[in-house]
């Protein structure tokens, strides 16, 4: 199984805890991994946990009322044909997600799956359950999915070909356009495609209907870096809105939210002491793009 060098980060207001144990409980090979609490911050004192979904990492935390997730990005979650318990355990995972939610698309037979559902769940996030007939067995079962709308509806191809040049092990798998008549979704743009950064699978489509959401900071992806050199390359191809640097997070030309962090980072926070953890934060809350010699002088206790 490849490294995950891509992390969905999910910021919610107070519920970090309750919804990630939620998940947890409802996904098979899930756990929470740690839980660190950050003190004065902006927000207060953050909770960040990590936690893994069917072998996936994702970083969640209490980040205050400032986000709210969209249907923008959402997380594919896919099952193999060939598992005979493969469409029971859809429908129960679906029976979990569903309560207190709403249902996009309902779970039925569609003509490119047998068994699919688009929910979002009491929390706000989004979940695409889908049978599929064929798994890559170096892949993860969850794909997180990119929804260009309004500003930015027509342009998934333009953004997923920048995405493939600027990062590294990366291709388009497959891509798939909208024919004609089907306004008003331009004919050529994005029905779907999927393709892969650092290793990682995305997926990624156009919708011009009238939704009234586009992608927000509830859902940022952070990169982790090896060096200062590699967070240097991704913030200068990435960071487009000058105004949204701040603690390592940008927004790139198409609106979505990345975080470039030092990997060593994490590390930091399972391990740190109290002391440590508010050096740390005291020292990475006034920068804008990372700088990691300043992180290990500030974990360290050099001034």
């Amino acid at each position: 199984m490849r490294t995950q060098k891509i992390i969905p980060h999910l910021w919610f207001n107070n519920e970090v805890k309750e919804a990630t144990n939620f998940y947890v409980n409802i996904f098979p090979d899930s756990k929470i991994e740690n839980i660190v609490t950050l003190h004065n911050t902006p927000s207060g004192d953050s909770e960040i946990v990590t936690f893994k979904l069917l072998d996936y990492s994702f970083i969640a935390i209490n980040g205050g009322p400032y986000y709210k997730f969209t249907p923008a990005i959402s997380f594919v979650v896919v099952f193999e044909e060939k598992d005979k318990n493969a469409k029971s355990e859809i429908k129960r995972i679906w029976d979990e997600l569903i309560s207190g939610g709403i249902a996009r698309m309902p779970l039925q037979e569609y003509d490119f799956s047998k068994l699919y559902g688009w929910v979002e769940d009491k929390y706000g996030v989004d979940w695409q359950l889908m049978l599929v007939d064929g798994l890559n067995e170096e892949d993860k079962r969850i794909i997180p999915h990119l929804l260009f709308t309004e500003d930015v509806a027509g342009r998934a191809e333009e953004a997923t070909n920048f995405y493939i040049s600027n990062f590294k092990n990366s291709k388009r798998e497959s891509i798939y356009k909208y024919p004609s008549g089907m306004e008003p979704d331009k004919e050529g743009t994005v029905m779907f495609t999927d393709f892969y950064l650092e290793g990682i699978c995305f997926a990624a489509a156009d919708s011009a209907r009238e939704h009234n959401y586009t992608f927000t900071p509830a859902i940022s992806l952070i990169i982790n870096c090896e060096s200062q050199a590699e967070i240097d390359y991704y913030w200068d191809k990435l960071s487009y809105v000058k105004e949204a640097e701040a603690c390592g997070w940008l927004v790139d030309k198409y609106g979505v939210s990345w975080q470039v962090n030092p990997a060593l980072m994490d590390e930091m926070f399972s391990k740190a002491t109290k002391d440590e953890l508010a050096r740390i934060t005291k020292a990475f809350l006034p920068m804008k793009k990372i700088e990691i010699e300043k992180i290990v002088a500030a974990y360290k206790g050099n001034k």
